[in-house]
């Protein structure tokens, strides 16, 4: 398995957390890429139309992305209990990850808007809307007993890697002040040998 990645990506870092949990990390080949949202890398293009990172390459030469669709076959690739949890957890967890994402999402598009685009065009509205997003989002995920944060499962590894994308990118927004649910497992979390593994900053 190859994967087109950037360690700065908290989606490949999903991806990547998920795959140290199930002990099939060192079996995934680590392809450079230079993923950016207007001047984008052709060598992603061949097998993702998108260009986006995560994108696998499997052993056969096919593609897979994003990193629902690599996470949910890499549970296929390893012989530990699954990531996904079964029957009425499982799609407490598959919202858990849809809320990760959202928060990733939503982190990801205020980085661009002032990272990327040029500051005369930058809109602070639309700056302000994404972190709404993400309070919304982290509000909801602290009283939410479904979430189950201090298991692992796909659930719990997108909002972790998600909070830590927050620290990451955004270091300014204190989000421990009013959530301290949520703190207290990510510091438990940032301990663990996935976590340490795929820190950006290392």
């Amino acid at each position: 398995m190859k994967l087109w990645h950037s360690p700065m990506s908290p989606f490949v870092r999903k991806c990547m957390v998920f795959a140290h949990e199930v002990g099939i990390a060192e079996k995934i080949e680590l392809l450079d890429a230079a993923a950016h949202p207007i001047n984008r890398d052709e060598r992603i293009v061949e097998t993702n139309p998108l260009g986006k990172v995560p994108t696998m390459v499997l052993e056969d030469g096919s593609p897979i992305f994003d990193s629902r669709v690599i996470c949910s076959y890499l549970d296929t690739q390893h012989d530990v209990d699954s990531l996904y949890p079964a029957n009425e957890q499982r799609f407490d967890a598959l919202v858990c990850e849809a809320l990760g994402d959202g928060l990733m999402d939503a982190a990801v598009a205020s980085r661009y808007e002032g990272f990327v685009r040029p500051e005369e065009k930058q809109w602070d509205k639309w700056i302000e809307g994404q972190f709404k997003k993400i309070g919304s989002g982290l509000d909801y995920l602290e009283t939410w007993k479904g979430a189950r944060l201090e298991e692992v499962n796909i659930g719990s590894i997108s909002v972790i890697v998600a909070l830590g994308y927050l620290d990451f990118r955004h270091s300014e927004y204190d989000w421990r002040a009013n959530h301290p649910y949520l703190s207290g497992v990510y510091a438990n979390w940032t301990k663990r040998p996935s976590m340490v593994a795929t820190n950006p900053d290392n």
